[in-house]
C-alpha cells in the first residue's frame, strides 16, 4: 500500500480539471493577444475564466491578475506595493513562507526597507497587540501575514488583522495559498489589499496561480515585457494553466463542505490513533485543534530517537509520503525556520501530514502503523 499525505507542498490533478484543459493544449492553441481568429478565440477563454475566479471570489474580473504561481503573486504584492507607495516600512512574522520572508529580507537587507517582526508566542500565534504597537509607531507600513501556515497550520484572524492595517492606513497583504479553495474568501468583505493563489495547491495545475488587487491599489508592474493582464504582467499567459485553475476553484467552492467533512474526519482519526500508538507524541503549533488550524494539516512532534535524521526517508521507503523535519540547533543548521521560532525540541523528529480529498481512512491507519513500527523497531535496537 501506498498513502499520499504532502498536500500542502502539491495536490493530484482533479481528472475534471485536465478534461477541461486539454483543449487548450491541442485545439484552441492560439496566442490571446493575436487579433486573429484563433487568437480572439482563446482571448475569450482567458477572460471568461477571470470572470469564473473573480465571481467566486466576489471580486471584479479586472481585479484579478493571473501569475505563474504564488511566489510571484507575493513577490509582485511585497515589491510593487513598496515601490508604488514608497514604503519604507514592512511588519511580517519570522514564520512567513519563503516567498514573503525572503522577499522582505532582501529588500531589507538592501536598504529599501526596515523590517519588524511582529511577536508570536509559544504557539505561533501573532500577538494583535504588538502588532497594533508596530502600526502605531511607524507610519504607513506594508503588513504581509499568511492566513494558514503551511507547516504548523495555524489560521489568522483576517478581519481583526485588516481592521488593524485600515485604522492605521497600513497595505495588507496576504499570502492565502494554503486556504484557497479550501476556505471562503468575500474579497468584499475582507479588508485585504492582496491575496494570492496557486492552483497546484487545491488540484488544479502546476505554474499557474494569480493576485487579487483590491481597488483602489493600483500598483506597477512586477513583470516586464509585454501588454498582457492589462499592462500589470508581462509574457503570454499560461492559458491552459488559467482555464485549470479557474475550474479546480470552481470545483473546490463547490465541494467545499463535504471535502471539509471528510479531511476533518481523517485528521480527527490521526490524532486519535497517534496518541494511542506512539508515546510522548505532541502537535505541533494549533494544529491539533480543529477550530484554530487548517483542516488540511497536522504537525506532529515527536520523541528524540535514532530515527530522527532518516525518519522521513524511511517512511518514504515504507510507502507513506510525508514532510517534515527538526528545529535548527544551530544558526549554521538546514532546519524549519517556523518550528525554530517556536522552540520546538531540535531532538525531536516532526512530520508534516497534510490531507487532501483523495486521502482515505485506510491511508491514514497505514501511515499511523508505519510510523508506529518504526518506533517500535528503534526501541527494539535501543
Amino acid at each position: 500500500m501506498k498513502a499520499y499525505f504532502d498536500n500542502a507542498a502539491t495536490t493530484r490533478l482533479d481528472q475534471e480539471v485536465l478534461e477541461t484543459m486539454m483543449p487548450l493544449m491541442t485545439e484552441a492553441f492560439g496566442n490571446p493577444s493575436s487579433i486573429h481568429s484563433y487568437g480572439r478565440a482563446v482571448r475569450s477563454v482567458v477572460e471568461r475564466a477571470r470572470k469564473s475566479v473573480a465571481g467566486i471570489l466576489n471580486a471584479a474580473p479586472a481585479e484579478i491578475f493571473f501569475t505563474s504561481g504564488g511566489t510571484e503573486a507575493d513577490n509582485t504584492a511585497i515589491r510593487s506595493s513598496i515601490e508604488t507607495f514608497g514604503l519604507k516600512h514592512a511588519i511580517t512574522s519570522k514564520i512567513e513562507h519563503h516567498a514573503v520572508l525572503h522577499t522582505l529580507e532582501h529588500l531589507a537587507k538592501t536598504g529599501q526597507i526596515q523590517l519588524s517582526f511582529v511577536n508570536l508566542n509559544e504557539k505561533g500565534e501573532v500577538d494583535l497587540g504588538h502588532l497594533e504597537v508596530l502600526l502605531q509607531t511607524n507610519s504607513r507600513s506594508l503588513v504581509s501575514l499568511m492566513h494558514g501556515n503551511n507547516e504548523i497550520g495555524n489560521l489568522l484572524d483576517l478581519n481583526a488583522v485588516g481592521d488593524l492595517c485600515e485604522h492605521y492606513d497600513a497595505i495588507f497583504h496576504s499570502d492565502t495559498v494554503q486556504t484557497m479553495a479550501h476556505y471562503k474568501h468575500d474579497l468584499q468583505q475582507l479588508k485585504t489589499n492582496f491575496i494570492v493563489g496557486s492552483a497546484h495547491k487545491f488540484h488544479g495545475p502546476k505554474g499557474i496561480g494569480f493576485l487579487y488587487v483590491k481597488p483602489g491599489t493600483k500598483i506597477f508592474p512586477f513583470v516586464h515585457g509585454g501588454a498582457q493582464e492589462r499592462n500589470m504582467r508581462g509574457g503570454t499567459e499560461n492559458v491552459y494553466g488559467i482555464v485549470g485553475l479557474a475550474k479546480a476553484l470552481e470545483l473546490g467552492y463547490r465541494d467545499m463542505a463535504e471535502h471539509r467533512s471528510h479531511i476533518e474526519g481523517l485528521k480527527t482519526r490521526m490524532i486519535h490513533k497517534l496518541r494511542e500508538n506512539i508515546e510522548g507524541v505532541t502537535f505541533n503549533g494549533k494544529s491539533a485543534l480543529l477550530d484554530e488550524s487548517l483542516y488540511t494539516v497536522l504537525s506532529v512532534s515527536l520523541p528524540p530517537s535514532g530515527l530522527n535524521d532518516m525518519l522521513l526517508f524511511n517512511m518514504d521507503i515504507a510507502g507513506v509520503a510525508v514532510s517534515g523535519g527538526s528545529a535548527c540547533a544551530s544558526g549554521t543548521d538546514v532546519g524549519s525556520h517556523v518550528l525554530t521560532e517556536i522552540q520546538i525540541n531540535p531532538d525531536r523528529a516532526n512530520v508534516r501530514f497534510s490531507f487532501g480529498k483523495y486521502n482515505t481512512t485506510e491511508e491514514v491507519d497505514f501511515a499511523v502503523n508505519t510510523l508506529a513500527e518504526l518506533y517500535r523497531k528503534e526501541s527494539v535496537m535501543l
